[in-house]
């Protein structure tokens, strides 16, 4: 069975809605309030992002042990990565 208090609650804002003129309604003053603390909370927002990332320290450190040697290249430049017979 439906909920007897939604229908009356209905039937009770229905006349109220059509009474509001669509060519005056606007966000009035609640709306500008909310609007003004969600700009605020956005601007505070950004503003700890920039103070945290700031803080960040983007130098990579270097691994004790990690090996030292480095790849040798795979040959001359001008081969294309074919490298020649040995002689002998």
């Amino acid at each position: 069975m439906p909920d007897m208090s939604a229908s009356l609650a209905l039937t009770h804002l229905v006349p109220l809605a059509k009474e509001v003129d669509e060519n005056k309604v606007t966000p009035g003053v609640l709306g500008f309030i909310v609007f003004a603390v969600m700009a605020l909370a956005v601007w505070g927002l950004m503003k700890s992002m920039n103070r945290q990332l700031g803080r960040v320290d983007f130098t990579e450190e270097t691994d004790p042990k990690a090996t030292t040697s480095e790849p040798e290249p795979a040959g001359p430049a001008g081969s294309g990565g074919k490298t020649s017979p040995a002689k002998g």
